[in-house]
């Protein structure tokens, strides 16, 4: 796999992840990750989902921040 492909890879799954982020904090679903036996896998789930966590706060932050964006209520 090349390191381009890898890339794209990383890209979209921090994507899917802050998708995910931005639904729970929407409408309240989130994943069960204490559905999942193995520790292991729950504890990559959690991180993995709380990269989107953070993508999200971090976007909301910068977009304040910015010149280009409003808040309309």
């Amino acid at each position: 796999m090349s390191i381009g492909r890898l890339f794209h890879f990383s890209v979209d799954l921090v994507l899917v992840s802050a998708v995910l982020a931005g639904v729970k904090r929407s409408t309240g679903i989130t994943f069960k990750s204490e559905a999942i036996e193995n520790s292991d896998v729950r504890t990559a789930v959690t991180k993995y989902l709380d990269v989107g966590e953070w993508v999200l706060d971090a976007s909301v932050v910068f977009m304040n921040n910015s010149p280009y964006f409003i808040h309309k209520k």
